[in-house]
């Protein structure tokens, strides 16, 4: 809360919980109808005023989304898109996302037995060069890593200068036992990956997910790899557009399950979306986050939109899948920050671009989230 300016605060506090409260009531919830489960295309609603929600509204949603460079919306209901707008089939870099996309495969594998997530990296002989890992940092678990509490704070090329300054000593917690957003953890997720497993992850992505989902651009050699000096392990990264993101998120708001197939196992939906500790982001209270999805825990999530047990995957820039369960509703938002060629300062200098924040996102998901009229 800003000095000085309490009563303004705690007014626009409430107004924002009995808004967003009024949207979850039952005047407004949505009534859980069977999904309408994308074919070769989606499904699109003949106007948005047919399906419960307000053209007008969301033309003003779309205005605002127009002004903080939004390049694609799309707000899909119980498996149809509500409204789009945008370059929403053209594949962009989706910069973190990657995380929660390789989130999805670990949990695939891991159930299948090819990877045990309580696995040390001493016992899956991971190490890093040219300064290698200590005998401590080799105690940390996959599991560790996967909820980004390795307690490893190696160097590594492909981080924001935030990253780098706020990233604590070497050797300062240990593993398991401290959350920090770091690049290594999720880089070194990609050499795990394909160690254990043998596939590149563009392959396994495309043939355990984007195929059975149906995805309509997504192809192997739409994963690329950013390496340097600092770390053996590179970062990698997804070129993806807004629709295939959309049925990603349809697939996790169906706890992993597409049609007649579960896909991604229930479980690992439900570990990776549900949290049990308030994570803090530059000092401030962030909400949950766990197997690289941010979730709404202790009523945080978004500025402005949080609702109960609402998560998202979220890309650096202004990417966003923000899955509403309480809604049955998923909302894929890019911005085209893609770099002019893919090296790590041209994609690390794009990503840092202030294109659309939080904050400002959030807003824009409250307006959405106001052009719905009636549980339906």
């Amino acid at each position: 809360m800003a000095r000085g300016r309490p009563q303004t605060s705690i007014y626009k506090f409430t107004v924002v919980t009995i808004v967003l409260g009024s949207i979850c009531s039952g005047v407004y919830a949505r009534e859980h109808k069977q999904t309408i489960w994308p074919g070769k295309t989606w499904n699109v609603a003949k106007s948005p005023d047919a399906v419960g929600w307000s053209s007008e509204k969301l033309a003003t949603a779309k205005a605002y989304g127009n002004s903080i460079h939004t390049s694609a919306v799309m707000i899909v209901q119980g498996g149809e898109v509500v409204d789009q707008w945008g370059d929403f089939d053209k594949k962009l870099t989706s910069y973190s996302i990657r995380k929660s996309l390789i989130s999805a495969l670990y949990g695939i594998y891991a159930s299948e037995g090819v990877i045990d997530v309580n696995e040390t990296l001493d016992q899956l002989g991971i190490d890093d060069s040219p300064d290698p890992l200590t005998k401590e940092e080799k105690r940390a678990r996959i599991v560790d890593i996967l909820r980004a509490r390795s307690g490893i704070y190696h160097p590594v090329d492909f981080e924001t200068p935030g990253q780098k300054r706020l990233r604590p000593a070497r050797g300062s917690h240990a593993p398991g036992t401290f959350w920090f957003y770091n690049n290594w953890d999720f880089n070194v997720l990609g050499t795990i990956f394909e160690k254990k497993t043998g596939k590149k992850i563009g392959e396994a992505f495309y043939e355990r997910i984007a195929k059975p989902i149906g995805m309509q651009d997504f192809r192997p050699d739409d994963v690329f790899y950013l390496g340097g000096h600092d770390s053996t392990h590179p970062a990698f990264l997804f070129e993806i557009s807004a629709r295939d993101l959309a049925r990603f998120g349809l697939l996790y708001l169906q706890h992993g399950r597409w049609k007649n197939k579960q896909v991604v196992p229930e479980a690992w939906v439900k570990k990776s979306t549900h949290a049990n500790e308030m994570i803090q982001l530059n000092g401030v209270d962030a909400g949950g986050y766990e197997y690289l999805w941010w979730v709404e825990y202790g009523g945080k999530h978004l500025a402005e939109a949080t609702l109960p047990g609402m998560y998202s995957a979220r890309g650096a820039g202004g990417h966003y899948v923000l899955v509403v369960p309480s809604l049955d509703l998923v909302i894929v938002h890019r911005v085209d920050n893609d770099a002019p060629t893919k090296d790590i300062k041209s994609v690390t200098e794009q990503g840092l671009r202030p294109l659309v924040t939080n904050e400002t996102f959030g807003h824009l998901v409250r307006l959405i989230l106001e052009a719905k009229t009636k549980g339906t």
